[in-house]
């Protein structure tokens, strides 16, 4: 009896650690959750360029090119592994009000973007915005923030080992795909079953640029310690901004302090200048 309780426990611990190995893309993308766009920025009496990004493999990025007048700089925006450009209005229009232009875009798979995510196609897909910026538009790579929030820091500090921006801002991102996993499933042995890597402190280590991290201690999928070891990764100039509340509503409890700190931060580091 007690040798087949146990083969069956160990048939499923067997089963659930091959379903994560095999489904993992599932768990790490939900480019379902809010196919449609809610709204542009004109509803919120912002004028926007519809923007159509064609990556070097050929996929074609559903973009917005949101300008300020006599901007400070320009925001790239890698969003969260949920929803779409338009979920994001708040950020936009905080950004537009601190003086800054945004170019925003949906990964390969997401909103109405071609494709489908993986780990290579999003950075792709990131180095295909910053290329637009400073190719196409001619912005200068000091004057241009890169913001992240959740998997999107990871694309940002990607993009930002290998290119010199202005400023990196990260919002309640993770350490490591695997790291992150571990915590989320700590009783299966996901460090040797992850495929995907996202290693955002590990390209922190590779980065010059001023690095702004918020995070909060109550975040529910991202533990705190991760936004703190990015920190430390982290070289000077840097900051870091405790936050109050979820993973997705951090900024709503902070968001007069979220806001004077990131006006502040971007104000010391961004050199303003015609586009």
């Amino acid at each position: 009896m007690l040798t087949s309780l146990l083969t069956t426990l160990a048939l499923a611990y067997g089963g659930l650690a091959a379903l994560l190995f095999v489904f993992q893309d599932k768990l790490a993308y939900y480019p379902q959750i809010g196919r449609e766009i809610q709204s542009t920025p004109r509803d919120h009496r912002l004028d926007y360029e519809q923007l159509t990004l064609t990556t070097a493999d050929g996929e074609r990025l559903d973009a917005w090119f949101v300008p300020t007048p006599q901007a400070r700089g320009v925001v790239l925006f890698l969003h969260g592994n949920a929803g779409n450009l338009s979920h994001r209005m708040d950020s936009i229009v905080m950004f537009h009000r601190l003086g800054y232009s945004v170019l925003i875009f949906d990964y390969r798979g997401y909103g109405r973007s071609t494709g489908r995510p993986s780990e290579a196609g999003l950075h792709r897909d990131a180095q295909t915005a910053w290329d637009y910026l400073t190719r196409s538009r001619g912005i200068a790579p000091g004057r241009i923030v890169l913001f992240g929030e959740s998997i999107g820091g990871a694309m940002a500090a990607w993009l930002a080992a290998r290119e010199q921006p202005g400023a990196l801002v990260l919002s309640s991102a993770f350490t490591s795909a695997p790291e992150l996993a571990a915590d989320l499933y700590p009783w299966l042995p996901v460090r040797w079953l992850v495929r995907l890597d996202y290693a955002t402190r590990a390209a922190l280590a590779q980065t010059r640029c001023p690095v702004l991290v918020a995070h909060s201690p109550d975040d529910e999928i991202v533990p705190f310690r991760h936004g703190q070891k990015l920190f430390e990764a982290a070289a000077e100039p840097k900051v870091f901004l405790p936050l109050a509340g979820g993973h997705n509503d951090g900024f709503i409890f902070m968001r007069e302090e979220w806001v004077a700190v990131l006006a502040g931060f971007l104000n010391r580091h961004i050199v303003s200048g015609d586009e």
